[in-house]
This record gives C-alpha cells, sequence and structure tokens, in this order.
C-alpha cells in the first residue's frame, strides 16, 4: 500500500478577499452574526469572538465589560491579519469610551483599524450631513439619558429619545422587526434629519428601507452602520443595495 501526503496550496488572499472583519461581540448578543451575514458582501467576511457581559444593563455593568476586551479580540483568528475589529455594542461603547476600546484592541492587535457604533454612527451623521436626530432604542431611561448626552456633546441635537425600557440584553432580540418599526415611525420627530435606531441586539436591519420610504429620510442602525463604517475603512468600492441611503449610495466615495 502506498502512503503519500497532499500537500494543498495555501491561498490565504482568496478567504474574504475584500475584507477580514473581527468583531467583538457581547455573549448574549443573538443578532449581530445575522445581521452582518446579510449586510456584508460576499467577499467580505466577519469572524466573531464575544465578551462576558452582565445583565441587568446599566452604565456600571456595561463598564465592566472593559477588561474581557483585549481577550477577546486576541482570540479572533490568532496569526491571521484582519483588516478591521468592530466593538459591537452600542451602549457598551458610551459606557467605556470610544478611544479606550481602540486602546484596549490594540493592545493586542496593534495598528489594525477599529470601530464601534458610535463611531459608525458619528461618521454616518456626517456623510448624510444630519445635525438635528431622533433615537429608538431598546434601553431603559437611565441609560438613554447617558445615550443622548453623548451625542449631544458631540454637537447634534437631540430632539428625542425613546426606549422600550428592557434591561436584559438577550431579550432585546425578541422584539419583533414590525414592533420595531411601528415604533421608529411613532418616534421619529418630523423635524429630525434622519433616525437612527441604537443597538447591534436590534433586528432592525431589515426594515430600514421600508423606514426610510415612509419618513422621507435617512434611517440608520447600528448594525447597518458598523456594516457601512467598515466597508469604508477597507475601501470596498460597490455599493450594497437593500438596507437603506447610507448603504447603497455612501460606500464608494
Amino acid at each position: 500500500m502506498k502512503v503519500e501526503t497532499v500537500v494543498p496550496r495555501f491561498e490565504l488572499e482568496h478567504l474574504a478577499p475584500a475584507g477580514r472583519i473581527g468583531v467583538v461581540a457581547l455573549a448574549t448578543d443573538f443578532n449581530i452574526e445575522s445581521d452582518l451575514r446579510q449586510l456584508y458582501p460576499s467577499d467580505v467576511q466577519a469572524f466573531t469572538s464575544r465578551v462576558r457581559n452582565v445583565n441587568p444593563l446599566t452604565i456600571e455593568n456595561l463598564r465592566s465589560m472593559a477588561p474581557g476586551i483585549s481577550a477577546a479580540a486576541d482570540t479572533i483568528l490568532p496569526g491571521t491579519d484582519l483588516d478591521v475589529i468592530i466593538y459591537a455594542c452600542t451602549s457598551g461603547t458610551v459606557a467605556i469610551g470610544s478611544q479606550r476600546i481602540t486602546d484596549l484592541v490594540h493592545q493586542i492587535r496593534p495598528g489594525v483599524a477599529v470601530t464601534n457604533p458610535v463611531t459608525a454612527a458619528l461618521a454616518a451623521f456626517d456623510i448624510l450631513e444630519a445635525k438635528r436626530i431622533s433615537i429608538l432604542t431598546p434601553y431603559t431611561d437611565d441609560v438613554n439619558r447617558d445615550v443622548a448626552t453623548l451625542f449631544t456633546e458631540q454637537g447634534y441635537d437631540v430632539l428625542n429619545i425613546a426606549g422600550f425600557g428592557f434591561e436584559d440584553d438577550t431579550a432585546m432580540t425578541y422584539i419583533s422587526p414590525q414592533d420595531i418599526q411601528q415604533a421608529a415611525l411613532k418616534v421619529c420627530d418630523p423635524d429630525a434629519d434622519l433616525l437612527f435606531i441604537s443597538c447591534t441586539a436590534l433586528r432592525a436591519a431589515g426594515v430600514i428601507e421600508h423606514l426610510e420610504a415612509t419618513l422621507n429620510k435617512p434611517v440608520v442602525s447600528s448594525n447597518q452602520v458598523l456594516a457601512w463604517h467598515s466597508l469604508r475603512l477597507v475601501n470596498y468600492p460597490q455599493p450594497v443595495n437593500g438596507f437603506g441611503v447610507l448603504m447603497a449610495k455612501h460606500l464608494a466615495q
């Protein structure tokens, strides 16, 4: 009997050739991977690690995630170059701070581009020339106050913010897209330049186009802006249709 070793060709460049995106998600987030699979084109892939989070969702508990971010980033395809690393928690970014998140990732993966839902949302507001915003979240009033304060301090006029009042991150994904859509139509102020739907756990990406058509203004969600911003960071050249004006008209610019 002849025994042979077959030597494969190693062609890493053919795996996610347009972008490898590392995602640090919450341990309880049911939704982020599902949304990103829809939002990313086929030649871009997301590779996920998870960081332990604690319920109830309060600013103090959100801050407690910070020590785990570096370790989570370290487990995403060790030894393989990533183009971008995402920290996928909007309220967690509000609590911890964008710069600290970037610093924690860079402790393990120096030099890689880092984004998060707040940084991505601010970039989207800028490119959409939006100054007056309405915000819909799944959070409690206490967390919403901190969210609104952050955007106000960045120079935006938060006309209103409304939440579903959830304290359990897992349960937030149970909110149906239909309920998100109905709440968004009710919450969006007529004078707002856009509506921001906050939280990576919310299944909002699929209702963005309908909301934009009804409201006649841009609508952005946490996962949509993460996909958009990370695609811009890898210089993705083509529009992505089906998820709102941001993805369709503001990628290759």
